[in-house]
């Protein structure tokens, strides 16, 4: 039987990250060995203070290790310019924050669309392409909004519709539920969930141990160094269920029953 040559998106071997110097120096990742092939849904799980955070901004070139070997896409990331490591968070890497992040001066449409000025697109261009991801995530109605206007769970969801601007192949989520009610956090873990269906890469920080029925694989931290790594087979789901239950859930979160109350008590006025 021959060995898979398939080349795993993420090799990383005896990753070390340390903070501070002398006395003050603290280990934050210890020698870590990890390797993602293309299409993993990857949790990661630990303590605070673990090394989750500080992994997820090295595999996502916002910040550098001090020792160890990283490879993306085969290529050791040490050999790259700071301005080859600028175009592919551009355009391979998609970042989805606890916190959102959206620019608070920008309308939704505009805060969508931000990635792509990187890449030098054309205004009108841009804004098609934003309001087409937009609608995806069933937010066309809120596209000239700004973020204070929008609640918890759209505010993530426009953050996601940013991340995914790009088209990237890998996505990663630092606690993307972390600040939201059970309801928008399911909203939110089925549209990346549908995202990781149609072929993309996810590694996700969480602390919710609920998240993880939703991963294929499920990594816990501990002290800076990877303390367990599982497998978690996903049951398998008719294609249309979640998107039903997705529509559903984010059609009843946007109703108004206010107003209609209020137009029947005029009309009970007027009689």
């Amino acid at each position: 039987m021959k060995a898979s040559t398939t080349q795993p998106v993420i090799a990383l071997k005896g990753l070390v990250k340390r903070y501070g110097i002398g006395d003050a120096e603290h280990t934050v990742l210890d020698s870590v060995d990890l390797v993602i092939e293309k299409g993993e849904f990857i949790a990661i799980m630990g303590p605070s203070g673990c090394g989750k955070t500080t992994l997820l901004n090295i595999l996502g070139l916002l910040d550098r290790a001090d020792d160890g070997e990283y490879l993306l896409d085969g290529t050791s990331v040490d050999t790259l310019s700071a301005g080859r490591r600028a175009h592919i968070r551009s355009n391979q890497v998609g970042f989805v924050f606890q916190n959102f992040n959206l620019v608070p001066r920008l309308n939704v449409i505009d805060n969508v669309a931000l990635p792509l000025t990187y890449r030098g697109m054309r205004r009108l261009k841009r804004l098609k392409e934003a309001s087409r991801m937009l609608s995806t995530f069933h937010l066309s109605e809120r596209e000239y909004y700004m973020p204070w206007q929008l609640s918890g769970g759209q505010t993530q969801r426009v953050a996601i519709a940013r991340a995914l601007v790009n088209n990237p192949s890998i996505v990663l989520a630092d606690e993307p539920t972390g600040n939201l009610d059970s309801r928008s956090s399911h909203v939110i873990m089925e549209e990346l969930a549908d995202i990781h269906a149609r072929g993309n890469t996810i590694i996700m920080v969480t602390h919710n141990p609920d998240l993880t029925s939703y991963a294929s694989r499920v990594i816990r931290m501990l002290d800076g160094r990877i303390d367990s790594d599982t497998k978690t087979p996903r049951a398998t789901k008719p294609a249309t269920a979640p998107k039903k239950r997705l529509d559903a859930t984010m059609a009843s979160s946007e109703k108004k029953p206010a107003k209609k109350r209020t137009r029947k008590t005029k009309k009970a006025n007027k009689s």
